[in-house]
């Protein structure tokens, strides 16, 4: 009978090495236009990330962690036409 000590690479540390770069993987900042623009996510999306610093997605699909005041900058084109579409 093995133990996980006796086969590292088939679980244990190994298995959460994986996992966790496979979640650096999904969670890549992504960069551009969010630094010009505001846009749409779910409030309670924007909350979570001001508690754990996990990025959110708005609906035009850009993924980013919020910091700056969205009132300063124009609503994402692609977000605003993607709610717009919802409302109807």
């Amino acid at each position: 009978m093995s133990t996980p000590l006796d086969s590292p690479d088939e679980g244990g540390t190994a298995l959460l090495d994986r996992e966790l770069e496979e979640l650096i993987r999904e969670e890549t900042i992504e960069p551009g236009d969010h630094e010009r623009f505001s846009h749409y996510v779910k409030k309670e999306k924007i909350l979570e990330s001001a508690i754990t610093g996990k990025p959110v997605r708005a609906l035009c699909g850009k993924k980013w962690t919020p910091g700056r005041d969205p009132e300063k900058f124009p609503v994402c084109p692609t977000c605003k036409e993607i709610y717009e579409s919802l409302q109807k």
